[in-house]
């Protein structure tokens, strides 16, 4: 059995760092950004340059040209979604297929959107990635290009963090460091697999 684990969390909450730690353990993580990265330079190239004409330069579609299309339009939003989502689904069933027939007691689904798109159904257990609000609008803010705009955008996409925090079997706090997150990723990986190896549930301890 192959016990699969969402993680999740708001824009600059520290997903991908936590992401990275659960991979530096030897646990298997499927990029949901990561895939949709190669999609917009593969298989989506051409179904999006038929959507959105001119996101597309030199055959990869240009994140900086297509946001505008879509930030804050909702109709644009979803007819994007309705092209990448199958796509990245496609390569997460893969993904999920090789570590099944690889025996991987444990995998992660790093997915953004998990709860906004009903990504949790798909899985065995949801940590959600959180730290306080102003860290996070720090972490955003730096980011090259990111406006407030932009940033009110996403997060009006995005469900409210008390809400994933209370949807969550684990909260992973990003707010004191990586030793720190480590330390709460090592318990983590305790919690589901078990010093003996075998796969022990735990829900409940999100925020309530």
């Amino acid at each position: 059995m192959t016990f699969v684990i969402g993680l999740t969390g708001s824009i600059g909450m520290g997903k991908s760092a936590t992401a990275a730690l659960f991979r530096a353990r030897g646990v298997p993580v499927h990029d949901a950004d990561a895939t949709v990265h190669a999609l917009y330079r593969g298989k989506a190239v051409p179904l999006l340059a038929a959507e959105f004409p001119g996101c597309v330069v030199d055959g990869t579609v240009d994140r900086t040209l297509l946001s505008p299309m879509v930030l804050g339009k909702p109709e644009a939003m979803k007819r994007l979604e309705s092209i990448i989502h199958p796509l990245v689904r496609d390569a997460e069933r893969d993904f999920l297929d090789q570590a099944k027939k690889a025996a991987q007691p444990l995998v992660v689904l790093d997915i953004p959107l998990l709860f906004e798109t009903g990504g949790e159904y798909r899985c065995d257990a949801i940590i959600v990635v959180s730290t306080e609000y102003p860290v996070q609008r720090d972490r955003v803010l730096a980011r090259p290009g990111m406006t407030e705009e932009r940033f009110s955008a996403i997060l009006a996409r995005q469900i409210p963090d008390h809400e994933k925090r209370r949807r969550a079997h684990l909260v992973i706090d990003t707010s004191h460091g990586l030793e720190d997150a480590g330390d709460q990723v090592d318990a983590a990986i305790r919690t589901f697999i078990g010093r003996t190896g075998h796969v022990a549930t735990q829900s409940g301890q999100g925020d309530s």
